[in-house]
């Protein structure tokens, strides 16, 4: 879809539309469902984007109008999985696909564009209704009928809520960086964000 920002048009892969049928899932992805922005968005820790419906109600209070499916980006759409209810590195089962949490997901301006609200990303940060990224174990096919079955938990139990507390809200807490950086299902550049955070935080005496 196109969206305007400051009189300049851009393509953005944010608008999703259900499917009605089987798609391939990849690394990458997937298949019809590219990204516009390749730069910031997609690769393998972000093969696949996961939004809870349980949260389209606040939403549409929020927003003042009815949400379609996918109305948040995200490439599934599940009944529940709330951000506190999965953890880093937990490991489904999606049609014959197989998926590992590895990161929440961070909402970029692109999303308040869509909906003219450009406090929508930061709000999602407060919330922490952000949804997750997930990386692809094995690849397969997906249908609209599928259901996410969990297979096995990331071992280091750190939630998808607790991630986004570090990486949105506690930005100074070294401890809590310190605990999120065992994760061994982490998002490398994640990864990579939170050791240049705390060394930051180390070389002002603050760590």
């Amino acid at each position: 879809m196109e969206v305007v920002r400051g009189g300049e048009t851009y393509r953005t892969a944010i608008g999703k539309r259900p499917v009605s049928g089987p798609v391939r899932l990849s690394e990458l992805g997937f298949d019809g469902d590219e990204q516009a922005d390749t730069e910031n968005h997609g690769g393998p820790d972000k093969a696949v984007c996961v939004y809870s419906h349980a949260h389209y109600p606040y939403w549409e209070r929020e927003l003042g109008m009815t949400l379609p499916f996918g109305a948040f980006g995200e490439n599934v759409t599940v009944a529940d999985l709330r951000e506190e209810d999965v953890r880093i590195g937990d490991v489904f089962r999606l049609g014959s696909a197989l998926v590992q949490i590895s990161q929440p997901r961070r909402p970029c301006y692109k999303l308040g564009d869509r909906f003219g609200r450009s406090d929508l990303p930061l709000l999602v940060e407060r919330t922490g209704y952000t949804g997750f990224y997930m990386r692809v174990l094995e690849e397969g096919i997906v249908a609209p009928e599928d259901m996410m079955r969990l297979e096995r938990r990331g071992r280091s139990g750190i939630t998808v809520a607790f991630a986004g507390e570090v990486l949105f809200r506690r930005r100074e807490d070294a401890d809590a960086i310190r605990t999120l950086l065992e994760a061994e299902a982490l998002a490398e550049s994640v990864r990579r964000s939170l050791e240049a955070r705390l060394w930051k935080l180390v070389a002002a005496g603050l760590a």
